[in-house]
């Protein structure tokens, strides 16, 4: 047994009365914090969460990948803790066990990370920490800053700006570089049962990892 696979296993075993929440979301692209995980062809993802009263929450996410190597899917389980501290303010705690399949290598990729997101009122403070980037052994952080304008009651605008940094280059570089930065600005509405997303997304990496791009996501949720 992984160790994803025991979020997943709780959630199986949770009563049939839980507060589930799902979604399936088709994107043009899967972009990780920038670096496209499907050589900049499209997703389908799906993911399912169970949440209880007192904030816990534990689920599961996949999507397919393509790193050039035989890998095609990953596979994610997480668990986390949601504080409502006041109407504008919350917090969000996660640990996060990623998983990759497709050949017997591919779980070398797996990695554990563990993530804190403050919320207050459109603005969000983000950050994310793991001991072990894809396997590489080396530790990886990102650090983000978002803001969500609403324009109206059918749209908004999600904009925001993130640093991927690596604790050792000899482990993990990016593109000879200890870090890098990543942009966004997404126009948000949704359509009959359907999430739109459009918008663009620019990064300081240029060569082997990362590019300019637009990116649209459908995404239904449940």
């Amino acid at each position: 047994m992984t160790t994803a696979t025991w979020p997943l296993l709780l959630l199986i075993s949770l009563p049939t009365q839980a507060d589930w929440q799902g979604n399936v979301t088709l994107g043009s692209d899967y972009l990780f914090n920038g670096v496209s995980q499907t050589l900049n062809r499209p997703a389908l993802q799906a993911g399912l969460t169970y949440s209880f009263e007192n904030g816990l929450y534990a689920g599961g996410w996949t999507s397919n990948v393509d790193y050039d190597e035989g890998t095609t899917l990953e596979l994610d389980g997480y668990v986390g803790y949601f504080w409502q501290l006041s109407d504008d303010i919350a917090l969000d705690a996660m640990f996060s066990q990623y998983t990759y399949h497709g050949r017997g290598y591919s779980a070398d990729l797996n990695f554990q990370e563990v993530s804190l997101k403050l919320t207050y009122g459109q603005w969000g403070v983000n950050g994310w920490y793991t001991w072990d980037y894809f396997g590489f052994g080396g530790a990886h952080y990102v650090l983000q800053l978002s803001r969500t304008l609403p324009l109206n009651e059918n749209w908004s605008v999600f904009a925001a700006v993130d640093t991927s940094i690596t604790g050792d280059k000899t482990a993990w570089d990016w593109e000879g570089k200890s870090h890098f930065w990543h942009g966004q600005i997404m126009l948000k509405t949704r359509w009959q049962f359907i999430d739109i997303a459009f918008g663009y997304h620019v990064t300081t990496l240029k060569e082997k990892w990362g590019r300019d791009t637009l990116l649209l996501q459908l995404a239904y949720n449940f």
